[in-house]
């Protein structure tokens, strides 16, 4: 049985393609809570993906940032 190389080339190229949206999606959502600029952080997050496990790091390390103050409006 013989590997087919440019096989498996293509099949790297479509994981890293299907990766970009959603590590950029999954990096504005927790943006929002962690920053007050979420689409620089989605865009970053979506740069990184072309390197998975660098993309997997930002979320992590995003992720364990302390989430912006809640700004609370009390009526009296």
């Amino acid at each position: 049985m013989s590997v087919n190389l440019t096989l498996f080339g293509e099949f790297l190229v479509f994981f890293i393609l299907f990766c970009i949206p959603i590590f950029a999606f999954i990096s504005y959502k927790v943006g929002k809570r962690k920053s007050n600029m979420p689409s620089i952080l989605a865009f970053v997050g979506g740069c990184l993906a072309l390197f998975p496990l660098f993309g997997l790091i930002f979320i992590a390390v995003l992720a364990l940032r302390k989430d912006l103050p809640k700004n609370i409006a009390y009526a009296h």
